[in-house]
């Protein structure tokens, strides 16, 4: 069968029964998933990732697409690829998340010259295992923690988080729908209130 000779809307509707209909129409969108994916970052992860992630908004949006809502199939497409990436990145944008996203293998090689020798080795475990240095860490944490619970907005944290993740003001924008005025405003006021203490 020529699937080239459908339309859109017309696949989609195929497709609820058709998988080679479906393959056709994630096909036929990769690119434009890969062309969203690009426009953003991942924390702890890669366009790769993010590219799979607009891949299933993709499958969504051919799972789902309803011709009576009388909108274009590819405009529901790009609206569902967009929105499966935007929850993929504020998922890893969740303090929660922070220890996976930020995960460094111990047994890894430091480097090419040294196979041998990984970071575990070179951590130092007097200072790891001294718990009064480890208390005092612990204590230092908790009291900045703390500080930026008690002065900072929601906002603010949100902001905060994502600038930290290195996001630029525009990326950071998108994600919350904020002008990237408004990021500035209250990066400045985040830097103002701990300045402060």
């Amino acid at each position: 069968m020529n699937y080239g000779e459908f339309t859109d809307e017309e696949l989609a509707a195929r497709a609820k029964t058709d998988r080679a209909a479906a393959d056709f129409l994630l096909n036929k969108y990769k690119n434009m998933v890969r062309s969203r994916a690009k426009a953003y970052f991942l924390a702890g992860g890669d366009n790769d990732d993010l590219v799979q992630e607009g891949m299933i908004g993709l499958f969504n949006a051919v799972r789902d697409y309803n011709p009576d809502k009388e909108a274009s199939f590819s405009s529901f497409a790009e609206l569902c690829v967009k929105r499966q990436i935007f929850t993929a990145i504020k998922t890893a944008g969740r303090q929660k998340h922070i220890p996976l996203n930020t995960y460094v293998s111990l047994n890894k090689p430091i480097d090419d010259e040294q196979p041998d020798i990984t970071l575990s080795d070179t951590i130092a475990a007097p200072v790891l295992s001294d718990p009064e240095t480890l208390y005092i860490r612990n204590e230092n944490l908790r009291a900045v923690e703390a500080e930026i619970e008690e002065k900072l907005t929601d906002l603010e944290k949100r902001v905060l988080i994502l600038h930290l993740q290195g996001m630029s003001y525009s990326e950071i924008s998108e994600i919350i729908n904020k002008p990237a005025k408004s990021i500035d405003n209250a990066l400045q006021r985040i830097k103002k209130k701990l300045d402060e203490s």
